[in-house]
């Protein structure tokens, strides 16, 4: 049974021991059939003194007074629930301790090296106390990465719970739904068992021709362009939101962007060229600055000309705009690869696929086995449950049984680190169980209503090698372009059913919690909401 077996873990890592039974049969002390079993204990250890300076982080009251108390040695999922919360207090309690503990032995370390002590000791007496405060170091060292631990122990169990939770309410929802129709005189048993089979999850309605994009979906940093592809004489024509727009390098060699039209014609500005740190249109050699202002005026007298032009920043290795009316926000997302990773491929894609579509495919991997079966996914078994873990309001988490952590960053942004143990048989892995990575940066740039600008980077922590490889990168392309086009041609003949009305969100179930997620969250955006959900609020608005 899926909740006996999961008691175990469940336990608060504060009051864990090590147990030789934790279960039994029976229907006590549980509500709907689900149990955990509970066993308390105590950690025993001395306060330490805190300093007047630091109270304000370290003067939290230690929960363990407050542990919480229940008959019998099953639990409820009400009082499950409560016993994690009291874990997560716990371990913020702990490892403020565990801090202070360091910073404590730290002054002492001071205190035993400052010249006027050492007036009054021997160099004997010295190093023996320096020796005592290493071993009190190392052990307080020791003591913070169980913290650490603890944290992340929590943090699964409250993931686990909240599936063993969905689970449970949706077997309820379907009872309750057919006990109340079985009672009823009046239905007959086909119509109960026709209507228990059109018991859904809850879905979302995206069906129809795709509206015009929202203002507030545009209030965004948004990565246009890879900085490698921007030389001094070149432009990169982009759209962005239905509007032409053309990049290039000024004057002091900062990118710039401004329309992709002239104000003289309205000639695509992106057909001529880069003189001076000017774009100069091919048609009668207007020549713009990056503000967009009209520098250059040939065989006519100079006007006072502007066209518009985005806000335009370079970070990273890549190019952003702003391309919304409300004000740019201070700081632009770091998008860098995990630390030990380096690029080694930067790849640009014209998709004609509305970008929403393109993220809840991006977001979704139990499709791999199933769509993916000529290139990364070839040899992969079907499992019999996928599952997408996460925190119960995050927009990160890792599928299970495929040894692939996945983020959703707003906009329009998929951060992916897939573990590479044993292509073809990757059940039973995590990405930390795999000593080698491959790391991967979506970005899906909203071009038109049914176009969308792909920025790929790929990153690996192994085999730097490769990229002094000749023609390397032709052979990264050759594979992403091979990847997306399995993708591609399920995406296209989705977009043409939604586009006549077919809804591509009508039954989702488990493992589509983050392309859900997703969903919700641009749904509250174009409302207005004051609170996004899924998100840190004060990151995104």
């Amino acid at each position: 049974m899926a909740t006996a077996a999961a008691a175990l873990y469940l336990l608060p890592v504060s009051l864990r021991r090590p147990l030789t039974s934790f279960s039994k049969k029976g229907n006590n002390g549980g509500r709907n059939g689900i149990k955990v079993f509970a066993v308390f204990g105590e950690e025993e250890r001395g306060s330490l003194e805190k300093r007047s300076t630091w109270e304000a982080i370290f003067d939290v009251e230690d929960p363990r007074p407050r542990v919480p108390h229940f008959k019998g040695k099953f639990l409820d999922m009400n009082q499950a629930l409560e016993v994690a919360m009291f874990d997560i207090q716990y371990c913020d309690w702990r490892a403020r301790q565990d801090l202070l503990s360091i910073m404590l032995l730290h002054d002492k370390v001071v205190d035993v090296l400052n010249p006027l002590a050492r007036e009054f000791k021997s160099v004997g007496t010295m190093k023996k106390e320096l020796a005592e405060l290493q071993k009190e170091l190392a052990q307080a060292h020791k003591e913070v990465h169980v913290s650490e631990a603890r944290v992340g122990a929590a943090l699964d169990k409250l993931a686990y719970m909240e599936k063993l939770v969905n689970e449970r309410l949706l077997d309820d929802r379907r009872s309750d739904q057919f006990n109340s129709e079985a009672q009823s005189p009046s239905i007959s048993s086909s119509s109960i068992e026709t209507s228990q089979n059109k018991l859904p999850r809850r879905g979302l309605n995206v069906s129809g021709p795709v509206k015009p994009y929202h203002p507030n979906l545009k209030n965004f940093w948004y990565p246009v362009a890879f900085s490698c592809d921007l030389k001094d004489d070149t432009m990169i024509p982009i759209d962005v939101f239905e509007e032409p727009w053309v990049i290039f390098r000024g004057k002091d060699g900062q990118p710039g962007c401004v329309q992709n039209t002239c104000a003289h014609r309205a000639c695509p500005l992106h057909l001529g060229s880069v003189t001076e740190g000017r774009i100069q249109c091919p048609y009668h050699g207007w020549e713009y600055s990056t503000d967009g202002k009209c520098e250059k005026m040939p065989s006519t007298k100079l006007l006072n000309v502007r066209i518009r032009s985005s806000p335009c920043f370079e970070q990273e290795g890549m190019v952003w705009i702003w391309p919304g009316e409300a004000p740019p926000m201070a700081t632009i997302p770091s998008l860098k690869p995990p630390p030990g990773f380096k690029v080694h491929a930067e790849i640009v894609m014209e998709l004609p696929i509305e970008h929403g579509l393109l993220l809840d495919n991006l977001l979704d991997l139990a499709h791999a086995p199933f769509t993916h079966t000529s290139t990364f996914a070839k040899g992969w078994s079907v499992p019999s449950l996928v599952k997408f873990l996460t925190p119960a309001s995050g927009m990160q988490g890792y599928w299970d049984p495929y040894p692939i952590d996945m983020e959703f960053r707003p906009p329009c942004i998929v951060y992916s680190t897939i573990g590479i143990s044993k292509p073809g048989k990757l059940k039973g892995k995590t990405t930390r169980q795999c000593s080698t990575h491959l790391h991967q940066l979506h970005v899906c740039l909203p071009s038109s209503r049914q176009k969308t600008r792909l920025l790929y980077r790929m990153s690996l922590d192994f085999a730097p090698f490769l990229k002094n490889i000749p023609f390397m990168h032709l052979l990264w392309r050759h594979f992403a372009e091979k990847v997306l086009n399995e993708d591609l041609r399920l995406v296209i003949g989705q977009q043409e059913r939604m586009l006549n009305g077919d809804n591509v969100w009508n039954l989702p179930v488990s493992y589509d919690k983050l392309g859900i997620r997703y969903r919700r969250w641009r749904d509250a955006l174009e409302r207005g909401a004051k609170r996004l959900p899924s998100t840190k609020q004060d990151e995104y608005l």
